[in-house]
């Protein structure tokens, strides 16, 4: 029946060819890529162009996973905080406060957020501009699935994969490879600040920590339930962590050699035994491609540790 629709659309259309009589493709040709493709995120099913050529990154870790599965040369601007990799198209754009009409100055057919700032998508809505909402993953797997929506967003669907599996692997070597002590599990405290703001075990960050077995002496203190407590300067000299994890060494200039230097702070074990972990902020902050190197700090420390105990 396929020939006698073929030749019947053809005729209708004045264009009947000795193909189109044999049952040739004079009809829709189902071999052509899709023209669109849709993506499950935060803010609902996206339609977007596919393989968009223009796409504008309004969040740091958004920009890192474009480049790291290959669709860098689609990005056409990021935001101001966007800063690796070095050749991202870094502009003036805020991911804090955007702005639809510079926004739209792009010409973009694809904007990638992780937060719905002052209703920016609906703004971007009203001109017919796709917006992608990937907020900050909760769970390392939700990370993953970010990584992967990006690539069926951007044709990069086996790039993606490729990352994510990647990452799988080199996170479980390291997670395999650190062996915690016989005599009993680590501690640890994770700095975000030098007025002792931190994170508990159920933050994203925490479970990265989690998964190498390191009780966290926050978690206790977190009475707000917000996983970002404050500590009192008391409280940690007191739970004496085995390790400290520095995540605001560019933000604040912090290093092992600054925190020795605190009041009461020397007596630390972590500082006594030189498991102050200096961390690259933006690592640590960001839940995209360069999640292993994050892990394989914590993985270190765990190891050096390990092997002083």
């Amino acid at each position: 029946m396929r020939p006698l629709r073929a030749l019947g659309a053809a005729l209708a259309g004045g264009a009947l060819t000795l193909a189109a009589a044999c049952g040739g493709s004079a009809g829709k040709d189902t071999s052509a890529p899709a023209r669109t493709v849709t993506v499950e995120a935060a803010n609902g099913a996206v339609t977007i162009p596919a393989t968009p050529k223009r796409i504008v990154s309004l969040s740091p870790t958004h920009t890192e996973t474009l480049f790291a599965i290959g669709a860098g040369a689609q990005v056409v601007a990021v935001d101001d905080q966007s800063d690796h990799p070095a050749q991202a198209p870094r502009t003036k754009l805020s991911g804090f406060k955007p702005n639809a009409e510079a926004i739209i100055g792009y010409k973009p057919d694809l904007v990638v957020l992780s937060n719905d700032q002052d209703g920016i998508v609906a703004a971007l809505g009203k001109v017919k501009v796709p917006v992608l909402v990937e907020p900050a993953a909760a769970k390392l797997d939700e990370a993953y699935d970010q990584i992967l929506d990006l690539g069926k967003a951007t044709g990069r669907e086996a790039d993606a994969k490729r990352v994510t599996d990647d990452m799988r692997n080199r996170i479980q070597q390291e997670v395999a490879a650190a062996k915690p002590p016989k005599s009993g599990q680590l501690s640890y405290y994770h700095e975000l600040d030098q007025q002792f703001h931190t994170v508990t075990s159920k933050t994203f960050i925490g479970q990265l920590y989690g998964l190498f077995g390191l009780r966290n002496i926050a978690d206790d203190a977190d009475k707000q339930g917000s996983g970002y407590p404050q500590l009192s300067r008391e409280s940690l000299l007191q739970d004496d962590p085995d390790l400290v994890f520095l995540a605001d060494t560019q933000c604040c200039q912090q290093s092992p050699e600054t925190v020795a230097k605190r009041p009461g702070w020397k007596d630390l074990k972590a500082v006594r035994n030189g498991d102050v972990v200096a961390l690259d902020d933006d690592v640590a902050s960001r839940w995209g491609p360069r999640l292993p190197e994050f892990v394989k700090a914590i993985g270190g420390a765990v190891r050096e540790a390990s092997e002083g105990k």
